[in-house]
């Protein structure tokens, strides 16, 4: 199976000419499985629109489409194309869209087909040519047939959002985005008026589980697509709570997990071709974090598992 990247970029699309290099569309993954002619997709942001017109003149020619997508969840960044990929358009294609649904009572056809009303676009979901199916998903272990197994993990994230695990034949394909270290969240100050030393520690203790529940979720891939949106002087203390990841976080934890491989992914809107590239010359230095291969993601860049 090899893995293509489509769009890598975090919030929002960042065209332009400083965002040339490594892209500017927001999170689409293709994982295909070439000796079951199988194509499924991790996510639908602004990326989606060019593997959609790849497959209309690689896949469409073989016949009707059919193809999964997984929603790691559901904010805008990664649906935002689902009304621009044209194979739900075409008659005969069949579509299965996976994804997570928080508490809110929307469902996932909802949030994701409600995209496509006359209020944000001109053609009504009720106007697609494709058979499309939505598959609410939770933490759980699923077989996806043809010997493709599936893990799915719950992120630290302001919505709910799922890390995916697929394994195939020996090899394992991970994401892990977006997300962020888990940590305590309740007061840690003996000195403040609130300060509960029993709920403190508890707290502790639960944050240190489960950022090692994330690592056990990780161990061994073949390559994991991790979320590195900052710095640690960026994330600390600016961005706690926004639901993304740093360098010094998670370079050292794919090493502790036995990563082959990881790419760094959902890179900062603001940054430029040129500042991605220094940040690679510090992160992803051979050794530097242990055996673990290192690379930022980078629009058409494929990997081979």
């Amino acid at each position: 199976m090899y893995v293509r990247f489509w769009g890598v970029r975090g919030s929002i699309p960042c065209p332009g000419p400083q965002t040339v290099r490594y892209g500017g569309n927001t999170p689409c993954i293709e994982l295909r499985f070439s000796d079951l002619d199988r194509l499924i997709i991790i996510d639908a942001g602004s990326g989606l629109r060019e593997l959609g017109n790849y497959m209309m003149g690689n896949d469409l020619p073989k016949g009707p489409m059919r193809t999964e997508i997984f929603l790691s969840h559901t904010h805008w960044d990664h649906i935002m194309g689902f009304p621009f990929f044209t194979p739900i358009y075409i008659p005969g294609t069949k579509l299965k869209v996976y994804g997570p649904v928080s508490y809110e009572e929307d469902t996932l056809e909802k949030i994701v087909g409600g995209q496509l009303t006359y209020r944000y676009f001109p053609v009504r979901e009720e106007e697609l040519g494709a058979q499309i199916e939505y598959i609410p998903l939770k933490e759980e272990q699923l077989d996806l047939g043809d010997g493709i197994k599936l893990t799915t993990k719950i992120l630290n994230h302001p919505i709910l959002c799922l890390g995916y695990r697929f394994e195939y034949q020996g090899k394992v394909f991970c994401t892990a985005y977006d997300t962020e270290p888990f940590r305590n969240l309740f007061v840690t100050d003996p000195n403040d008026p609130s300060y509960d030393e029993m709920m403190a520690n508890e707290g502790e203790l639960v944050a240190q589980e489960q950022n090692q529940v994330i690592e056990q979720f990780t161990a061994g891939a073949d390559l994991l697509v991790q979320d590195s949106q900052y710095t640690q002087d960026e994330y600390i203390p600016d961005k706690y709570g926004w639901g993304h990841s740093y360098f010094e976080k998670v370079c050292p934890a794919a090493n502790r997990a036995g990563v082959k491989a990881m790419a760094l992914f959902h890179h900062d809107p603001l940054r430029t071709d040129e500042q991605l590239d220094r940040l690679a010359e510090n992160y992803c230095q051979a050794g530097k974090y242990g055996p673990t291969e290192i690379f930022f993601a980078r629009e058409g860049m494929i990997v081979e598992l």
